[in-house]
């Protein structure tokens, strides 16, 4: 260091120290501050004796109200006891106060679809089991099992008093007042089947389940007879509907992320929640046409069938595997219900349990199929319009999905066939002028490259070649390809159905699986090796690395890194994804390369594209709008350029 610096460092701690001795408190002061401390440490210590004190006489005094009750209680008959005991749930529920206490019972109504199993607490449906479906483990398919917690009824007032149907007992009945046994089986005729919540007399609450012999649709009527005086000064019925949706299938990050909750307005909107992110009191503006809770491929939905769902206020929660390891995700929604002031009100609903398959959703007529993530705008058009009714038809004479799969790819290679030519013909003709172009590469150097933009598209011209007929032809295809993506992870028909290796095309198709958890890699890879990924991968780097070979642009920077990063990233992110997916990319990979080979063996012939290129030279041609602007351009860059020299 300099003198002067290290006088300034020297004045600098004296000013340091001097500044702490003379802020430094005086005894006094430090004095005060010690008292202040000792007095708030005191007062915190006498309030906390307080509130212990408190608390031993309140638990004194309910020990005592608790020993005068079982005394009171000891000297009064059963049916006095009784008679207080009715009298305060008369109090607390009015009317209704005879349906507060009672036995869970159960009643399980069977069709040829489903079994739903009901319970008399709330009225409710408890479960529905799918008959025609199993989950991933071969174990009956459970869409969920509504414990005590779990929620289905309305929220009303009554006298001025709120009341919940969902903790309310409820008497099963059949429409002609018949008890129903244990079991009952929907074979033929439509069942009426009645849970009522009875008030006075001729005053109930009433859901009225009717279930079809051969549907996954049940209607649902609910029914307010005789409340008209009783629920006059009601000014927001509720219904709600909570449910705790079940793990059904292989992969539960995978599932989760395809379960969420989808609504359709009454404007015909369809909304729906994020499927990978929590959300808290959603809210919509509106009615609501029909709320669906969707999982990857089945989905219980509540439909109102006069928009009646009023303003729905809609939660998702993720739940904990190792807190849940059952149940996958928590789904809640809030509706308003417009309930007239007469005697006899009656709201007219329907539920759907069942798959999520696209015709049978579309049949019901009421857009219930946009709950299948088929895409949207034109990707979505193509799955509606082109694959689904191809796989239908190819479904409908094959049983083996992975031929079917086969089948679809050959018909979409041979429709694309004309643009694959297309493409495949406008790089074998860059890759003809490559020569031509490098030496005009060599005339124009480093500065001069509007003029050698200039010669290269008049070359073109004359040659009768457009620089972007590869990339048109592949960006027509594109639609195709997002399309097939959104496809096969979202068809119920792949779910379960084995092809070579593969036990579910829906799902991944493991050949080597293991459960210690890698950091990052078990996060972005999976624990496991899914065969028909890795395939397409190495398929997916062949048709690069051949197409890199005959295209002339290989030499461009980074273009080499993308070759192998790409397949790299592409089995990174299929290694999770339908076997079913994966395996249509390999074989459309295979296709092309066979197609590539084939026209390339067997069709081109680059000698005599070359010399129809040098006679195209000598034909007269008009300039292009493109080329005259291109050339416009040019002329003002180099008059600028001129008046800048100057």
């Amino acid at each position: 260091m300099d003198k002067n610096t290290i006088i300034g460092l020297v004045i600098i701690s004296v000013l340091l120290i001097g500044y702490m001795f003379l802020s430094r408190p005086s005894k006094e002061e430090i004095a005060e501050r010690q008292r202040i401390q000792d007095s708030i440490a005191h007062e915190q210590m006498v309030k906390e004796e307080e509130a212990k004190v408190a608390a031993e006489l309140l638990k004194e005094e309910a020990e005592k109200a608790e020993k005068e009750a079982a005394e009171m209680a000891d000297s009064l008959s059963p049916e006095q006891l009784d008679s207080i005991k009715n009298a305060k749930l008369r109090n607390d529920y009015g009317i209704f106060a005879k349906s507060v206490t009672g036995e869970n019972k159960y009643t399980v109504v069977e069709n040829n679809k489903m079994i739903i199993k009901f319970l008399n607490k709330g009225g409710k449906i408890y479960s529905v089991e799918l008959k025609d479906y199993v989950t991933f483990n071969q174990e009956p398919l459970v869409l969920f099992e509504n414990d005590e917690n779990s929620t289905f009824g309305i929220v009303l007032s009554v006298n001025g008093k709120p009341l919940v149907t969902n903790n309310m007992y409820f008497e099963p009945m059949f429409s002609d007042g018949k008890t129903p046994s244990d079991t009952i089986k929907v074979s033929e005729d439509s069942l009426n089947f009645i849970m009522r919540l009875t008030a006075d007399a001729g005053k109930y609450i009433e859901y009225n389940y009717i279930i079809h012999p051969d549907d996954y649709m049940l209607d649902f009527n609910l029914n307010i007879v005789g409340l008209k005086d009783e629920m006059k000064d009601n000014t927001s019925t509720k219904m709600q509907w909570y449910v705790d949706v079940l793990a059904l299938e292989r992969g539960r990050d995978w599932e989760s992320n395809n379960t969420t909750v989808f609504m359709r307005m009454s404007d015909e909107e369809i909304e729906n929640l994020s499927e990978v992110k929590d959300a808290d009191n959603y809210e919509t503006k509106g009615s609501a046409q029909w709320i669906a809770y969707k999982q990857q491929f089945f989905s219980s939905i509540l439909i109102s069938k006069d928009n009646a769902l009023g303003d729905p206020k809609i939660s998702l929660v993720k739940l904990d595997e190792k807190e849940h390891p059952r149940t996958l995700k928590t789904f809640k929604s809030d509706a308003f219900l417009d309930i007239p002031d007469e005697q006899k009100v009656s709201k007219e609903f329907s539920f759907y349990f069942g798959p999520n398959k696209y015709s049978l959703l579309k049949d019901y007529d009421m857009a219930m199929e946009n709950v299948i993530p088929l895409g949207w705008g034109i990707f979505g058009w193509v799955n509606k319009y082109a694959i689904i009714p191809m796989f239908n038809l190819l479904g409908r004479g094959i049983a083996n999905y992975g031929i079917i799969i086969l089948l679809m790819t050959i018909i979409i290679k041979i429709v694309l066939f004309p643009l694959t030519y297309k493409s495949y013909m406008s790089t074998a003709k860059m890759r003809v002028l490559k020569p031509q172009l490098d030496e005009i590469a060599a005339k124009y150097p480093k500065g001069k490259e509007m003029e050698r933009q200039q010669a290269q598209m008049s070359l073109y011209q004359k040659a009768g070649v457009s620089p972007m007929g590869g990339c048109l032809p592949l960006l027509l295809q594109f639609p195709i390809l997002i399309a097939m993506f959104r496809f096969f992870p979202a068809s119920i028909e792949l779910r379960q159905q084995s092809f070579l290796w593969a036990s579910d095309l829906s799902s991944y198709d493991a050949i080597l699986e293991w459960s210690t958890n890698i950091p990052i890699i078990s996060s972005i890879y999976g624990n496991h090796v899914s065969l028909f990924a890795l395939l397409m991968a190495i398929s997916m780097f062949v048709q690069q690395k051949m197409t890199s070979s005959q295209n002339p642009s290989n030499s461009m920077p980074g273009m080499k890194v993308m070759m192998y990063m790409m397949p790299v990233l592409m089995l990174l992110w299929f290694n999770k994804y339908s076997s079913g997916l994966s395996y249509y990319y390999l074989l459309a990979n295979l296709f092309s390369i066979l197609q590539t080979w084939i026209i390339q063996r067997f069709v081109v012939n680059e000698e005599k594209l070359l010399a129809q290129m040098e006679a195209n030279k000598n034909k007269p041609k008009k300039k292009s709008k493109w080329l005259q602007r291109l050339e416009e351009a040019s002329k003002r860059q180099q008059e600028e350029m001129k008046k800048k020299r100057k």
